[in-house]
């Protein structure tokens, strides 16, 4: 807000170079001066000679209207100054180069050239955040699935915020992406967005998160079966408290319908549970449900307050291993380590490792390259009018701490594997 209206940004400035000398003949832009990281080298505007006697105007970037008035005037005045006898010797007008053509989208492949992957074969990818390990492995695998499918996917983060997703996706559909895909950052909230995608012809897909709405369309849904991953959290739970049950608290993220469908399927276990105790067990009481935010931080307040109100707690399950790994710290400065049990849900390398030393209990493990190469599988196969199903769901695994010790990722290079 306010300042001088003639001021430049340096990042459109060379955006708008690079788009310009783009324009221009093979080679004319090196010759122009623009430098490899789209610097302007000695000069803005450049009148270079393309044939004795004829001169072009190879680019020039988003100048200051001062700036930009002036330059103009340097390079009508280099016009005039051309010695009029060159016309006799001037060779004869070479023909346009023909425009090059907009690329075979059907073929998948962005246009040679392309910038900023703006083409009609680009993935557009917004995903709930990438500071998670999780969601930049799926990241990391659309945009490497895409690349053996000649597609480009320009990946972003919507760290956690629904308005800024909503940008992204606008930004999609005015670069014409052949395709979104989401990880939403409220499963609800995010319909009108996917609506205008809708609009504009482009097929929306979601991973992990879905959308749960009824005012737009999405082809389909790769996911964690999720519920029932909250029902492996349970079962390991129940196996770590024995017959002495405890009471239980809940690192929640409600903001996602992931983690909603996780803490359904833990209650429902664990209420089963109750339900049919043996002789001589305790129940487990679920406590409290705390705000966490799937990140470590967050997790470590929250398991905080947890202890603090309830000294006899005997469990935590959370929703992710951020939160879990959070959980973890709480309790080690609380020193109580030994008393409450941490069940994660994820699989990340921090979490497992955390699994093979004892601090977590067990993970319901998840598969995010799995995910993402299903994705990119699902939007080729839509886009050779495949019917898919609205949702296409991938199984966790258990992961304690006897799969940690004999997993090889695990172990440092040259390690044998322990003997059994």
């Amino acid at each position: 807000m306010g300042g001088d209206r003639d001021a430049v940004d340096p990042e459109a400035h060379r955006t708008g170079l690079r788009t310009l000398c783009r324009r221009a003949p093979p080679g004319l832009a090196e010759r122009s001066g623009l430098g490899e990281d789209g610097g302007l080298g000695d000069g803005v505007i450049r009148m270079l000679p393309r044939s004795p006697g004829v001169f072009s105007m190879a680019c020039f970037s988003f100048l200051p209207r001062r700036r930009l008035v002036a330059s103009l005037g340097i390079g009508v005045a280099a016009l005039l100054l051309v010695p009029a006898g060159c016309s006799k010797s001037a060779a004869p007008a070479r023909p346009q180069r023909p425009q090059r053509p907009e690329a075979d989208t059907s073929s998948g492949g962005p246009p040679v050239g392309a910038t900023g992957g703006m083409s009609a074969g680009t993935i557009g990818v917004s995903l709930l955040t990438l500071d998670n390990p999780f969601f930049k492995l799926i990241g990391e695998t659309i945009a490497a699935k895409a690349r053996e499918k000649t597609l480009y996917a320009q990946v972003v983060s919507a760290d956690k915020d629904v308005a800024k997703q909503g940008n992204q996706v606008k930004d999609f559909i005015v670069r014409k992406v052949a395709a979104i895909v989401l990880s939403p950052c409220d499963s609800k909230a995010i319909g009108p967005i996917i609506a205008e995608a809708n609009a504009a012809g482009i097929p929306v897909f979601t991973v992990d998160i879905p959308y749960r709405g009824s005012d737009a369309k999405v082809v389909t849904q790769i996911a964690t079966d999720n519920f029932g991953g909250g029902k492996e959290a349970a079962t390991a739970m129940i196996e770590a408290l024995g017959a002495g049950g405890g009471k239980v608290a809940i690192l929640h993220f409600k903001q996602a319908e992931s983690c909603l469908l996780r803490v359904g399927g833990f209650r429902e276990s664990i209420d089963a549970h109750n339900a049919e105790l043996p002789a001589g067990h305790a129940a487990i009481e679920i406590i409290a449900e705390l705000e966490a935010g799937g990140a470590r931080d967050s997790g470590y307040k929250a398991a905080e307050d947890a202890l603090q109100a309830h000294g006899d707690l005997r469990g935590i399950f959370a929703i992710n291993d951020p939160s879990a790994l959070g959980a973890v710290g709480a309790l080690e400065k609380a020193g109580k380590t030994a008393q409450v049990v941490v069940v994660g849900f994820d699989g990340q390398p921090e979490g497992k490792e955390a699994i093979r030393d004892g601090k977590i209990y067990a993970d319901p493990i998840q598969f995010p390259v799995k995910m993402g190469e299903q994705i990119v599988d699902a939007i080729v196969r839509h886009s050779k009018g495949e019917e898919l199903p609205p949702e296409m769901f991938i199984p966790t695994s258990l992961y304690r701490k006897a799969d940690a010790v004999n997993d090889p990722d695990l172990r440092p290079a040259g390690e044998p594997a322990p003997a059994n």
